[in-house]
């Protein structure tokens, strides 16, 4: 599988497909550890090399889980990304419930944001021993849109130090938003930006703020949520489909469904197209797509694969279903 470097850190290298570990920690429904384990060999086999977590994912279960699955593997061979700002207070008085933020795990713990300096380093070393790896390669700042002025002057000074001193290869933001994107590249010393959801066939507001100002600065952008969630991850999509993690209003789900026309009447299906129109901006170094099991990973492996004719970009901008 192709690699790209990212621009300001040639050391660090992302294949062009990576593996998205939040179904490691139980979002929607329960995984068990062989499925995962499962899933992280096949998407191996195939030469994914670039793995992504986070504490929130499923309470550090995604974390240990995917830990686990690569301990035995040449390190220098895979880069794992983490994110910082949440950190993890156990919380026994609630451990008789379910986690209330979409993961089926018990709720033993209460996430706190805190994208102070101390966060940042508690968070970081709580990463280290849950993953049991002797070093993280990535580090984003996860979802700090109310937390502007402590992640910019604190949390990104801390990963800064960090990574001049070897400690960590790389650092950015991962958001389910373009504008606050933007204004870290402009306004910080960051590596590569996560921007999920916001860059796909269905919607590109990342077109008029990050993807310009991450191509100027030299950051990479690694895509994720190509799918919108589920909205495109069928080649019809259904009336229940799920949008930003919700159910998605009717007006889009017949967008989708206009797009997924046109696609068809080029030879491919939707997510195929979903996942071939991210990869085409040059500031994009990898896209990230969430893997559950063997069977999910062979699947994206495929849509990964097919030829999309460049025909139906065009076709797409004249129907008025595809931005600029």
């Amino acid at each position: 599988m192709t690699t790209r470097a990212l621009p300001r850190r040639h050391g660090v290298r992302l294949t062009a497909l990576g593996f998205g570990a939040a179904q490691g920690g139980n979002l929607y429904r329960a995984t068990s550890d062989d499925e995962f384990a499962a899933a992280v060999d096949a998407a191996w086999a195939a030469g994914i090399r670039y793995f992504d977590t986070a504490p929130h994912y499923g309470l550090g279960l995604s974390e240990r889980r995917l830990g686990a699955a690569l301990r035995s593997r040449p390190r220098d061979e895979y880069v794992v990304s983490t994110k910082v700002g949440r950190l993890l207070v156990p919380s026994p008085e609630t451990a008789h419930r379910r986690d209330t933020e979409g993961f089926d795990v018990p709720a033993d713990h209460r996430r706190v944001w805190d994208f102070s300096r101390d966060g940042v380093l508690r968070s970081l070393e709580a990463s280290l021993e849950r993953t049991g790896l002797d070093r993280v390669d990535v580090v984003y700042l996860h979802d700090p849109d109310e937390h502007w002025e402590q992640a910019a002057t604190e949390a990104v000074p801390a990963l800064v130090q960090l990574r001049d001193e070897g400690v960590i290869g790389a650092i950015g933001a991962g958001m389910n938003q373009s504008a606050m994107l933007a204004r870290f590249v402009a306004e910080t010393d960051v590596d590569v930006m996560m921007c999920a959801g916001r860059y796909t066939l269905l919607e590109q507001g990342a077109l008029a703020d990050l993807l310009p100002a991450a191509q100027a600065r030299g950051v990479g952008v690694v895509i994720a949520g190509v799918y919108n969630s589920g909205l495109l991850a069928r080649d019809r999509p259904p009336a229940d489909a799920v949008y930003n993690y919700e159910q998605a209003p009717p007006e889009l789900i017949a967008r989708a469904r206009q797009i997924a026309d046109v696609c068809e009447a080029h030879g491919v299906t939707l997510p195929q197209a979903a996942l071939a129109y991210v990869r085409q901006h040059p500031a994009v170094v990898s896209t990230v797509v969430g893997l559950r099991d063997v069977a999910q990973v062979t699947e994206t492996l495929r849509r990964s694969a097919a030829d999309v004719p460049n025909e139906l970009w065009p076709a797409l901008r004249a129907a008025g279903l595809l931005g600029t």
